[in-house]
């Protein structure tokens, strides 16, 4: 099964998770303008699906410890997962708050669920900007890998989000900090181990 999978990853190009999510947009957009509030929905969904795929591209290095090679895929969900985060933040505060600059700084202020998805979302950025060679040359590798442990505590904030906007556990909202949660103490806990081997 693993060469199964391996060999269909080095046979698709990345292009085809950029026109995915493309497409997710799309139908995203499309199911919310079908429903009564679609700026709520709308913010809800893309916000979602925006954690999912995050979620999704750090599965990505356990399961290469799996023998699952699935690399060449990250950078493009990480991106298509800050692109629906960049949605989410512009439909909640174009669309839903009509750019109330006064509204938006005192939700930012005084609303946790908002501080902690806006510091999220703000971790993310410079992810987002050096997810490319050049960065990662200009910084060396090191460097680079450094920043981009923020991805991790980046998506547990971005769970915690989701669970305090929808004031009520549920297994989603449950699952979602469960796994992030667990791909961050899995991948620390891999870290303390390589760093013991070389000692």
């Amino acid at each position: 099964m693993q060469d199964l999978i391996n060999r269909a990853a080095r046979k698709t190009p990345t292009w085809v998770f950029y026109l995915a999510a493309i497409a997710l947009a799309v139908w995203t957009v499309y199911g919310a303008v079908q429903t009564p509030d679609p700026a709520k929905v709308l913010e809800r969904d893309l916000g979602t699906r925006g954690l999912q795929i995050l979620i999704a591209s750090l599965c990505i290095t356990p399961l290469r410890w799996g023998g699952i090679n699935l690399l060449k895929f990250r950078r493009a969900l990480g991106l298509m997962a800050f692109m629906f985060i960049t949605l989410h933040f512009l439909t909640w505060s174009v669309l839903d708050l009509g750019l109330r600059w006064s509204v938006i700084l005192t939700d930012l202020t005084k609303r946790p669920y908002i501080i902690i998805g806006f510091a999220a979302f703000v971790a993310l950025i410079p992810l987002a900007f050096t997810s490319n060679l050049w960065s990662i040359k200009r910084m060396g590798a090191q460097r680079w890998k450094q920043l981009h442990w923020l991805v991790y505590p980046a998506v547990l904030a971005g769970a915690v989000h989701f669970i305090l906007i929808g004031k009520v556990y549920t297994l989603e909202s449950a699952l979602y900090f469960a796994v992030a949660a667990g791909l961050l103490i899995a991948r620390r806990l891999k870290s303390r181990k390589a760093v013991l081997q070389t000692a």
